[in-house]
């Protein structure tokens, strides 16, 4: 069966513009929700292991909420994660971000790509019904120089599968980094100590305590991050490691095995409902969050976000690559064209 998408109104901002929404479905059990409202996930339902379908993202009940979330569920650009100091220095001249977070940039700044309306459309990607969202990032935005044009493409396959696909082009050399922040718990209710989860990798860039990478790679064994062989994300998230002290548990930046191009990067199984989730990226890294910060305050879909109330799995090139040079590179040029891929695969232990 092909996937249909549903157009329909998911309300108005307090400026008076409206949002769009989008309903996914590939006729398989697998349903995705999207706003054209920073490219948001605002819901995706999976079957358990007696098929019976359950919401796997946090997520807001109104547009309005969501500009004021820790980025929950968004695409996030021009560059995910962080930028040292909120400046760097390109073709010899240096540029200076807006600042929002700690005297850093943090996920594209203040008014990053997932605060922004995209621009929607449907098409068709590979024989199947996608979804196409655009959107012009002005020369200067949050700091940035050049236009970008950034597009995100969500398609579902038959065999469960979310595809989203990434590529922007400039006018002038920037950096870009894009990634979606979607926050999952498997199980579709309490907290997520108990999923299980491997990664895929076997170095990491520890972090200063302003959560800056220092530049180094180390070696995840015999640490807390050490997921290379699955295991419950609460069995080492109280560890008194430094890293996780400074971040209060998991929010790490992890180099991946699987080398250039796609490739299989971590699974996630919540042994309740038997949902089984595996991300395949082109991306060389993944920030794994273990939502430290996330708040009760914050509430959404007839449920409180309390701390670790969901995990995300940023596939990302490395944080502050623009200021580290040993780091893979995340320069676009005119006439470039970047591109990333991820796929997140969703199935049971049934």
């Amino acid at each position: 069966m092909a996937t249909t998408i549903t157009p329909g109104h998911f309300g108005t901002l307090d400026d008076g513009r409206t949002v769009q929404h989008f309903m996914l479905d590939n006729g398989n059990g697998l349903r995705v929700g999207v706003s054209d409202l920073g490219g948001i996930v605002t819901s995706l339902h999976v079957p358990d292991r007696t098929g019976q379908p359950g919401d796997v993202v946090l997520g807001f009940d109104a547009p309005q909420a969501y500009l004021r979330s820790p980025f929950i569920g968004a695409l996030i650009g021009r560059y995910c994660n962080r930028i040292g100091n909120a400046r760097f220095t390109l073709d010899g001249s240096e540029y200076r971000l807006l600042e929002n977070g700690n005297g850093h940039q943090l996920h594209g700044g203040p008014k990053g790509f997932d605060k922004r309306l995209w621009q929607a459309e449907q098409a068709t990607v590979a024989g199947d019904n996608a979804l196409v969202l655009t959107l012009v990032s002005p020369d200067g935005d949050q700091g940035f120089p050049g236009t970008l044009t950034a597009q995100a493409t969500f398609r579902l396959t038959t065999d469960n599968a979310l595809h989203l696909h990434f590529q922007a082009t400039t006018d002038q050399p920037t950096h870009v980094n894009l990634t979606h922040h979607g926050y999952f718990n498997l199980q579709g209710s309490g907290d997520v100590l108990h999923h299980e989860l491997q990664i895929l990798a076997s170095r990491f860039t520890p972090v200063d305590e302003t959560l800056i990478p220092t530049g180094a790679l180390v070696e995840v064994a015999g640490s807390a991050l050490d997921f290379r062989q699955a295991k419950a994300i609460g069995q080492d998230i109280g560890s008194s490691e430094p890293q996780l002290q400074i971040a209060r548990g998991f929010d790490h930046n992890l180099v991946l095995d699987k080398g250039q191009g796609m490739g299989l990067a971590a699974r996630a199984y919540d042994p309740e409902s038997g949902r089984v989730m595996m991300l395949d990226t082109s991306e060389p890294g993944l920030q794994f969050y273990s939502g430290n910060f996330l708040s009760p305050r914050l509430s959404g879909k007839g449920r409180f976000f309390s701390a670790q109330a969901a995990f995300c799995l940023e596939p990302q090139h490395f944080p502050d690559s623009p200021n580290q040079p040993a780091f893979p590179a995340t320069v676009l040029r005119p006439g470039e064209t970047y591109t990333s891929e991820t796929v997140f695969r969703f199935s049971t232990d049934a």
